[in-house]
């Protein structure tokens, strides 16, 4: 499977001051109002989109407050913004596939922002179904390395995973409809999971010259300049 390599597994992270987390608790409050719309109500019990949105909020400790007033939102019970969620496809730099997963209650504002990106770094936006038939969409799980990389193999393979390798934690890749129960099942063999979502992972990756600097930092520049739009989820890419 494609997406192992060292460029796919880089996460730039935001970093702990109040703006920075601010943004990050916006972001996830959009995501968790669109998984109660999108994944039928607002009990987590059975919603998992909700549910893995609400783990994910816990990992980065947004206050119950918060996750209840998007959770209100999402049921229509909030302030009455409405959101969309919305995939950008293009092409990055030096022939990069990209991905751009927005969640926005403006349409108009958040493309013209993501088409202003991709223009000033020289890239493209191109229409939909131009890139995402070099994506497929799994379900991806992450094992903190509090044990061997042996155990968790084994514990993943008797789950039902599709793939795993490993990176900063070892990752397990499901397929969408599995992964909730690979989820359960290693969370029951006492796994410590880090991190369980979909994600779209290439087919095939792209590589730059990491021998030379300026492309390489041009391709990175561009992806962070995306990451931190305020409307914007995920970016995935096939950067090799």
């Amino acid at each position: 499977m494609s997406g192992h390599s060292k460029w796919s597994t880089i996460k730039r992270q935001k970093g702990a001051n109040d703006a920075k987390r601010g943004a990050i608790f916006t972001k996830l409050g959009n995501a968790i109002t669109i998984s109660v719309r999108e994944g039928g109500g607002g009990d987590p019990n059975f919603n998992f989109k909700l549910r893995l949105m609400m783990d994910k909020a816990r990992s980065v400790n947004m206050p119950k407050e918060n996750i209840a007033r998007a959770i209100d939102r999402g049921l229509g019970k909030g302030d009455g913004v409405v959101l969309e969620n919305v995939v950008y496809e293009g092409f990055a730099p030096h022939g990069i596939a990209v991905l751009v997963d927005v969640v926005t209650d403006n349409k108009n504002r958040a493309s013209g922002e993501i088409r202003n990106i991709f223009h000033k770094a020289g890239g493209n936006l191109g229409s939909t179904g131009s890139v995402s038939y070099l994506f497929k969409k799994f379900g991806e799980i992450k094992i903190g390395k509090t044990v061997t990389a042996n155990e968790a193999l084994e514990k993943a393979m008797d789950a039902g995973a599709e793939d795993f390798f490993e990176d900063e934690d070892y990752v397990v890749y499901t397929t969408p409809e599995t992964l909730h129960q690979v989820k359960v099942a290693l969370e029951t063999a006492g796994m410590p999971i880090t991190f369980a979502g979909l994600v779209f992972v290439p087919n095939k990756e792209t590589v730059v010259n990491i021998e030379d600097p300026v492309q390489a930092e041009s391709v990175l520049n561009f992806l962070d300049s995306l990451e931190e739009s305020d409307d914007v989820q995920n970016v995935y890419s096939n950067l090799g």
